[in-house]
């Protein structure tokens, strides 16, 4: 007998990279291995040396499929089988994460995303605009929740791949929403986190919107200008220190603040965050920085009950929908641990 394997990987289209998958199928006896695709086609190789490797870093239950099949998410490299390909990412963040493991770091990431349906987000009339933001969030009633039917598929084929899943709500604008991922050590979160992106996106294909249309997932960071929230990827950070001291935790965001830094992480935290970052809609401006307690304003927020308990973690709410979470949890750990180690 045999199963279905499917391979995801991370491409190499810029500014924001994308998602590919292939499926092979292998024996019941066979787990699944290397194996390769055509690189000039997703913006990783030329024509003339248009090999690409992937290997297997992270392998699930596929819960679209179901049975034994399986979700094979891998890291590309080079045709000698070792060396990363100049687009993976996650080889960096691996390097910088066994670097300083003896801090024990943790992530829970806050991805959000926006539905749409054609060329309007879900839920949005085809002329004019909704209702102004203010009762979508987290809200309940068919007149200001859309999209709901992919959120619990995708919470729920999460939940059956393996996944640290911890929660999703509804976001500030019609037809957005957030999961959480986490806590977990890097580079594993950022591999969950592709992975749930693929889900999403691949249920997405399946479930048509009230126009008839299959909604398709946007992970732009402002994907209507004006009066409207962007989407961010609000990263959440600890050390085994910062989990039992406060100072440990104040420490770590003045770390981020330090001379030079804030330029370094905004130029890795991905692409129109100028757009996002303005200083409105619970943002900071991206060319400033700051870090309060229960500031959702801030660059950094530290939460109203770590202060109250004096220990725990941080919020770093500048990455993008769009960011690669291996670039962001390794910007975050090689600045904070750095500096912890001294």
């Amino acid at each position: 007998m045999a199963y279905i394997a499917e391979y995801i990987w991370i491409d190499g289209t810029e500014p924001s990279a994308k998602l590919r998958s292939k499926a092979q199928v292998l024996a019941d006896n066979k787990e699944p291995g290397i194996w390769g695709y055509d690189g000039s086609s997703t913006n990783q190789a030329s024509g003339d040396n248009s090999d690409v490797v992937l290997s297997p870093v992270l392998v699930t239950p596929d819960p679209i499929r179901g049975g034994s099949n399986k979700l094979v998410l891998c890291e590309t490299l080079l045709t000698d089988k070792e060396t990363p390909h100049p687009t993976n990412t996650r080889a960096k963040c691996a390097a910088s994460a066994e670097k300083y493991g003896n801090l024990d770091t943790w992530f829970g990431l806050e991805q959000e995303y926006t539905f749409f349906e054609g060329p309007n987000p879900l839920g949005w009339p085809d002329i004019g605009f909704p209702a102004p933001q203010g009762g979508y969030y987290c809200g309940v009633g068919a007149d200001e929740i859309f999209g709901r039917e992919v959120v619990n598929k995708h919470l729920q084929a999460c939940i059956d791949a393996g996944l640290h899943i911890s929660g999703i709500n509804a976001e500030v604008m019609a037809g957005q929403w957030e999961f959480q991922i986490g806590p977990v050590a890097a580079p594993r979160v950022g591999d969950e986190l592709w992975l749930a992106r693929w889900l999403i996106q691949r249920i997405g294909e399946d479930v048509n919107g009230p126009k008839g249309m299959p909604i398709a997932v946007s992970f732009d960071a402002k994907p209507i200008p004006g009066d409207w929230n962007g989407a961010g990827c609000h990263t959440n950070f600890s050390t085994t220190e910062m989990r039992e001291s406060y100072d440990a935790c104040v420490q770590a965001a003045e770390s981020l603040g330090a001379k030079g830094k804030p330029e370094q992480h905004i130029a890795g935290y991905g692409d129109g965050i100028e757009d996002r970052l303005t200083g409105l809609h619970e943002t900071q401006r991206y060319d400033q920085f700051s870090y309060g307690v229960s500031d959702r304003g801030a660059s950094i927020r530290i939460p109203w009950q770590v202060a109250q308990d004096g220990k725990g973690y941080i919020e770093d709410r500048r990455p993008n929908a769009n960011c690669d979470p291996y670039v962001v949890t390794q910007l975050i750990i090689d600045t904070v641990c750095s500096d912890a180690s001294k």
